[in-house]
């Protein structure tokens, strides 16, 4: 259909320009549209749709609202029961795909179009306007009504009480699409079960963006006009100073959606287009949830429950920043707490409320360090302190002194796993001996993704028995789960997370190692002696039952410091699965947990 000199005139004029080359000879009447987009639907296997000849339904229109379209040079044009057809320039850009998913709530089933034609198409049928963030929200929004949305200041002053109700108001008569935007994407992100909401401008727009199970999500695009509105809006609900724009700030507020109530803590931070927000939902109930809700084995729950049934001692929770170690501890000072103890916590900020508990937060400002607090608190007849985070040596030393004078200590570190725990103290200057005899235990934590109840089961792919295989494990299922998507996963495939756990408990066995400074395998290889599992067990272990996937775990976990033992004569490393050692063939005891007759314990011969 096409000459060869008018196919090498089209590539030169294609050099240099961000066009399909099908498009540079459509322009030259080099080929007609029908036999390009025949073409075209042969290559990619993706059926043409010719957006000049069509009319799209309404409803279709309203799940994606303009800009959107816009940016994504795409045209929603109907409903099919759970799925939504739209046409797109670029129908094979899986990043595309997926924010379309996550914005409608329904799965997408691209069209083939051309980009000039589905730019006139999208003037055309848009033309009505249809109202900022009117179908940001997608399906998930429209189930509830905006108005039950209430706002709380957490402030005494009088202004920030004045500047609540004027948002109410506002809300109220719809005048403001600033106030309208905050609201929705506060919904939206309940609806969703986010955990944080960014708002980041950048040359033109202003995105928002949630993050849904530890993964942000593109939301909406906001109008570079409205920027300064929107967030100056958060900054007067958050208690901030408006005029202060060069830097950062911090400020919470409450909301309320029916028997729901959300605490909501702001972050600033400027930046080279304006104002960067983020803002953190924490659900109030979130405190009351067991150990074995949060997804913690049996054994690890019943050495959790021993160390804090001890009359004193301290225990570290350990995992990066999103691993939930605030939820776990909390979770702990709602065992303890009854009227006949004295808690007090020291946290940078206060994160949940707690009644029954003395909570105090921490104001640099004021002089109120983690170090002026404990020292304050220990002449407050505490029997449990919980501290927020160890950040320096003088921090780490007052607790661990109040752990060996009667006082049980719970508090958090940022470590790979619970034995870099031990090497962190360390590296802070805490000698070993004041670690070995104030630390009785060490739980490290990640969270991963559970399966959406829509997943499916398919036979194990040998890659998959490949890559458990090398894991250490021995029994490798014959099928595997597969993430699928629906509507109540917003068509990822994962719904809500699980923690993944190990506990490092410091017995007469590790004690001297730690007071001689031992490294990490030395710990490592005594405490595995000793029948702890590592958190990567347990996370295998969640994909054996069909928790999660073998995908999930390896984006969250780090598996490759840790699946290996070492031969104890030989020192050199080794899989869990091993019966004897490959340089040295020393003959290694396999021995099932205690438990748990699945797991296999490895102990080189001789050891016991």
């Amino acid at each position: 259909m096409i000459s060869s000199p008018d196919l090498v005139s089209a590539i030169v004029a294609q050099q240099g320009k961000a066009i399909h080359l099908g498009e540079i000879m459509l322009e030259r009447g080099f080929v007609s549209k029908e036999d390009l987009g025949a073409a075209l639907e042969e290559v990619s296997r993706i059926p043409y749709l010719d957006c000049t000849t069509i009319t799209p339904e309404k409803d279709a229109l309203k799940l994606v609202t303009q800009a959107i379209a816009d940016r994504l040079c795409v045209l929603p044009v109907r409903t099919e029961q759970k799925r939504l057809v739209v046409a797109m320039a670029a129908p094979q850009n899986l990043a595309m795909l997926d924010e379309l998913r996550f914005k409608t709530g329904m799965e997408i089933s691209p069209r083939l179009s051309f980009r000039r034609d589905l730019q006139l198409a999208i003037r055309k049928h848009y033309a009505d306007g249809g109202e900022l963030g009117s179908a940001a929200a997608g399906n998930a929004s429209n189930k509830m009504k905006f108005e039950e949305i209430e706002f709380f200041s957490t402030s005494s002053r009088q202004a920030n009480q004045e500047a609540i109700q004027e948002v109410h108001a506002d809300l109220r008569q719809k005048k403001t699409p600033a106030v309208r935007l905050v609201s929705e994407a506060i919904q939206v992100a309940m609806v969703k079960r986010a955990s944080d909401i960014h708002i980041e401008p950048r040359t033109a727009d202003t995105v928002v963006r949630m993050r849904v199970d530890g993964v942000l999500h593109d939301y909406q695009l906001v109008p570079r006009t409205l920027q300064n509105s929107l967030i100056s809006r958060i900054k007067i609900l958050s208690d901030m100073d408006i005029s202060e724009r060069r830097a950062p700030q911090d400020g919470r507020f409450m909301v309320s959606i029916g028997n729901r109530q959300v605490d909501l803590r702001v972050s600033t931070l400027p930046t080279q287009y304006g104002e960067k927000v983020v803002i953190r939902l924490l659900d109030t109930s979130a405190p009351l949830t067991s150990y074995a809700e949060l997804g913690m084995p049996a054994d690890v729950c019943e050495g959790m429950n021993e160390l804090l049934a001890a009359p004193q001692g301290m225990i570290l929770v350990t995992g990066p920043t999103g691993s939930g170690k605030s939820t776990t501890l909390y979770s702990s000072l709602n065992k303890l707490r009854k009227d006949s103890v004295n808690i007090v916590t020291v946290e940078d900020p206060v994160e949940y409320v707690l009644p029954g508990i003395n909570q105090v937060h921490v104001n640099t400002k004021a002089g109120l360090t983690f170090v002026s607090c404990l020292r304050s608190i220990l002449r407050q007849d505490p029997n449990i302190i919980m501290v927020g985070e160890i950040r320096d040596k003088e921090t780490a030393e007052i607790v661990m002194k109040a752990s060996q004078t009667g006082h049980v200590v719970l508090s958090t570190l940022h470590t790979n796993d619970s034995i870099s725990a031990v090497i962190r103290l360390l590296d802070l200057g805490i000698p070993g001996y004041l670690i070995s005899a104030s630390v009785s235990g060490i739980l490290a934590q990640r969270l991963i993704r559970m399966l959406c109840p829509c997943h499916t089961y398919q036979p194990a792919t040998a890659a998959f028995k490949t890559r458990m295989a090398q894991l250490g494990v021995s029994n490798v299922p014959a099928r595997m789960a597969v993430a699928n998507g629906c509507d109540q996963c917003n068509q990822t495939g994962y719904s809500g997370r699980v923690g993944i756990y190990e506990l490092l408990r410091i017995d007469d066995s590790i004690r001297p190692i730690i007071r001689a400074n031992g490294g990490i395998d030395q710990i490592r290889g005594t405490a595995r002696i000793n029948g702890m599992r590592l958190m990567q067990e347990d996370a295998l272990e969640k994909v054996l039952n069909g928790v999660t996937t073998l995908e999930e775990v390896l984006r969250v976990v780090p598996m490759e410091n840790a699946i290996h033992l070492e031969c104890l004569q030989c020192k050199t490393r080794i899989l869990p699965s091993f019966n004897y050692c490959p340089t040295c063939g020393a003959k290694c005891i396999v021995e099932p947990a205690p438990n748990r007759p699945r797991n296999r314990e490895l102990v080189p011969e001789g050891i016991l």
